[in-house]
């Protein structure tokens, strides 16, 4: 999968796409991690029970000039896309999606639309 400018994750109404505001310190304050390749990585749980037995995850990766961005929702051991929408925990599930995200529009990560 390509870096794309904008995404629009698998069961969501809402695209986000790259803040022209974003900064690399923002990512770190955040939890994003940086790889050997300068790319940003941000992996968290889904489920508020328990954020050490993640049933889903946000995935989220930025390039390291920050120009393009990938986003999934992920099973827990982060190799399959899965739709949140529409699983049986989707209420616990998509509640702390659009919590992250909130948070990240709100830090000038992303635009939502």
């Amino acid at each position: 999968m390509a870096f794309e400018k904008q995404v629009k994750v698998v069961g969501d109404d809402d695209t986000y796409s790259i803040s022209a505001a974003i900064k690399k310190y923002t990512l770190r304050d955040l939890g994003f991690e940086v790889s050997k390749r300068g790319t940003f990585t941000f992996e968290r749980s889904l489920d508020p029970n328990s954020p050490y037995k993640a049933a889903a995850k946000l995935k989220i990766v930025f390039n390291d000039d920050l120009t393009g961005f990938k986003m999934n929702t992920v099973n827990a051991s982060g190799t399959v896309t899965m739709n949140i929408f529409t699983s049986s925990r989707a209420d616990e599930f998509v509640t702390q999606y659009h919590y992250m995200l909130a948070e990240m529009v709100e830090r000038g990560i992303f635009e939502k639309s």
